[in-house]
């Protein structure tokens, strides 16, 4: 499955730990500074701070005055001990670092780096990334259950399923670009929220081909949305610059469109939307939600009628 194109800085961020990890730079090295990264790499030295901002919140560099940063040392016996090393102590490290930084930083050796371990240390409990990430994406999908008492009626309970979907994917903004539609992945605990959604939708009556297309159209609404979450994160990684900056990039640009009138719907709306607009996933989540229910409550009509909304 491919991924995201990963932001330089991460990739900077991620040669730094592998030569802490291999000892290239052991604990008191002096790390080279923003200006000789920037220069090693040809980013701007703003893109290389951000690097070494990532290792320093990893524990694996601290600031020295007057020194810059430098490696940080092994704990001490008198420190507090590491907890010990286990497959779920993986998971939810992983999970952590794709939740902060997204799943293009995520790697086998950073992870042991993160966690003060052997670089092969991780393979001891997982054969590799790809069974990381099915691990994740499991548990991430495990995270929130649903109440004892199920909700009468189709549409509450495709409303509880889809609002507890998307709480998930909030939570967890990567999660939607690993389990595309084409080729979903056998996760049992996304399967018990499948399991839901089949229930509900069971009350059109339809067969299963039918009931399958359903499914998988109420889980694109979810996901559809949710992968722009990662997207704008990963965007701003990549360049820097908020999503309203960005717009005023792009002002000159629209400005033609608008004022060719070839578009004066468009036209007209940007308009009226001089004063500002905000993107609001979430306000676009529930109104698809319920334009999508109210289809389904007009298509099918006995299902409808039967347990659709007052």
């Amino acid at each position: 499955m491919p991924m995201p194109t990963e932001p330089p800085y991460l990739r900077i961020a991620a040669a730094l730990r592998e030569e802490i990890a291999q000892g290239d730079l052991p604990p008191g090295a002096k790390v080279p500074s923003t200006r000789q990264l920037a220069s090693a790499h040809g980013v701007a030295t703003a893109t290389a701070a951000k690097a070494l901002d990532v290792v320093r919140r990893e524990g694996l560099v601290r600031a020295e005055p007057r020194s810059g940063h430098v490696v940080a040392g092994q704990h001490t016996a008198t420190e507090a001990k590491r907890p010990v090393l286990t497959r779920d102590r993986l998971v939810h490290t992983a999970i952590a670092i794709a939740d902060a930084e997204g799943v293009a930083a995520l790697s086998m050796r950073g992870l042991a780096a993160r966690l003060g371990v052997p670089a092969m240390a991780p393979y001891r409990f997982l054969s590799g990334k790809d069974e990381l990430i099915f691990l994740m994406a499991d548990t991430a999908y495990g995270e929130i259950g649903y109440p004892a008492r199920e909700p009468e009626g189709w549409r509450a309970q495709l409303e509880l399923s889809a609002r507890t979907l998307w709480s998930v994917h909030r939570r967890h903004p990567w999660l939607a670009h690993l389990v595309p539609l084409t080729r979903p992945l056998p996760l049992p605990n996304l399967a018990a929220h499948n399991e839901r959604a089949l229930a509900a939708l069971s009350a059109f009556g339809v067969n299963s081909a039918e009931l399958c297309d359903l499914n998988v159209l109420f889980f694109n609404h979810i996901q559809g949305t949710a992968i722009h979450l990662e997207r704008e994160r990963h965007a701003r990684g990549a360049t820097g610059i908020t999503e309203d900056q960005w717009m005023e990039t792009q002002e000159r640009g629209y400005a033609a469109l608008t004022g060719s009138e070839r578009y004066p719907v468009l036209a007209r709306m940007v308009a009226d939307l001089a004063e500002g607009y905000d993107l609001d996933l979430d306000h676009l989540f529930e109104i698809g939600l319920q334009a999508l229910l109210d289809g389904l409550a007009a298509r099918y009509p006995v299902g409808g009628a039967a347990s659709g909304r007052a």
